[in-house]
């Protein structure tokens, strides 16, 4: 930071006026960190080495940078952290997950993408600041840059990171974005925040695919917000069945937090829901056309996966609901869909389709035979062939080749 702040600075005076300057742009809570992170590069370094970052190359880059912002932008003294709380009026989530044929969408994308926002909003307050006391050496971060925002963030007394590796804050919980400005201003810097988790590890069991292997400890190759966004390819297939119908992240360890019961609604009207998100069938999600898809996640967090990976999600979805011959049919719609990675996941799902469909007959046959009082077993020679269960399944997932054939031109 080449610009150097006058001498005379009352910089007390000046966090007051900034603490209320972030509350009028919107912000819940803005706190001040001393840029010392030193244990965290080092749980960082071991999180890598053991490889449980995926294929998130990105987090291995940098390293240096990510402990010690001074390197990031050269003169930082603090770092000015700012909180925003997104949690939308939306479809209760624990109904929607409740509800295998509708998609879930992690909360914080059900409304606009937050990083514009949070960008523009710290760039205002940075302004605000300039016009207060003349020239300073600042830069602004939302998701931009190598930076370990919730160890800044718990530095600044903004919070505590959970057991899930989420920040939670006392009087809100965890559903909140956050931002930073570096600076090269020496403000009086906030104690970091102690830890409140206590014996409670409500979020370890919680985690549908087990990605929290210990507390503070998450493989992110397990996540499931890691499958359905960061993952650019093929999503294993045992974690397949545990995602249930998530399909654009997960917040089922912030759902069951009991600091989250703290949680107030966000006026901030980017992140209302948008296009009923918060509850919509999987036949209708699938059914988007990239046109669709386009039009309907501009200015979403959603947008950045792509209508492939979108459909790759859905898919997975699909096959994990109960079967229905009308999630079958939208399937089948995309059995020849031109991207290899789509027709794998259909394939899957179809599969999974099957497998319930004759499930469900067997099922069903079972529970006439044991119902009928004329059946074999009671002696009645007419019932001397037990029910095939092909007998009354879709014929689209039969194993014959000619009914494949029919399956593929439905």
């Amino acid at each position: 930071m080449h610009t150097q702040p006058a001498a005379d600075i009352d910089c007390e005076a000046l966090l007051v006026q900034i603490r209320a300057w972030s509350a009028q742009l919107g912000f819940q809570a803005v706190g001040i960190a001393e840029p010392a992170l030193a244990a965290d590069g080092a749980h960082l370094q071991r999180w890598l080495a053991d490889g449980r970052h995926g294929e998130m190359d990105y987090m291995a880059r940098n390293v240096s940078a990510r402990a010690s912002p001074d390197k990031l932008q050269p003169g930082t003294l603090r770092v000015i952290s700012a909180r925003m709380d997104y949690f939308p009026d939306a479809e209760d989530a624990w109904s929607v997950l409740g509800d295998a044929n509708r998609g879930y969408v992690s909360r914080y994308a059900l409304g606009r993408d937050y990083h514009k926002l949070l960008r523009r909003r710290l760039q205002m307050l940075a302004t605000r600041i300039e016009h207060a006391i003349g020239s300073y050496g600042y830069r602004v971060y939302t998701d931009s840059a190598p930076v370990l925002e919730k160890a800044l963030a718990r530095n600044a007394g903004l919070g505590w990171i959970g057991k899930h590796s989420n920040l939670i804050d006392t009087r809100t919980g965890s559903w909140f974005f956050l931002g930073e400005i570096y600076t090269n201003l020496p403000l009086p810097a906030d104690s970091s925040t102690s830890e409140h988790c206590g014996t409670c590890t409500r979020c370890i069991p919680a985690c549908p695919t087990g990605a929290i292997v210990a507390p503070y400890q998450v493989d992110a190759r397990r996540c499931i917000s890691y499958l359905t966004i960061e993952l650019p390819g093929s999503i294993p297939e045992d974690l397949r069945p545990l995602m249930g119908n998530r399909i654009y992240g997960c917040d089922d360890c912030q759902l069951v937090c009991p600091w989250n019961k703290f949680a107030k609604l966000s006026a901030e009207p980017d992140f209302r829901v948008r296009h009923g998100l918060d509850g919509l069938s999987l036949i209708e999600l699938f059914g988007w056309d990239e046109e669709t898809f386009l039009a309907l996640t501009e200015g979403s967090a959603i947008r950045r996966i792509g209508w492939t990976r979108w459909l790759r999600n859905v898919a997975v979805a699909m096959g994990n609901a109960p079967y229905h011959p009308s999630m079958v049919e939208a399937l089948l719609a995309r059995a020849e869909h031109p991207s290899d990675l789509v027709r794998e996941h259909v394939a899957w799902a179809l599969a999974c389709q099957s497998a319930k469909a004759t499930s469900e007959v067997k099922c069903a046959a079972s529970e006439s035979v044991n119902s009928n009082p004329h059946s074999r077993e009671s002696g009645n020679p007419e019932n001397g062939n037990e029910t095939k269960p092909t007998e009354t399944l879709d014929p689209r997932l039969r194993g014959d080749d000619e009914l494949q054939e029919t399956a593929l031109d439905f």
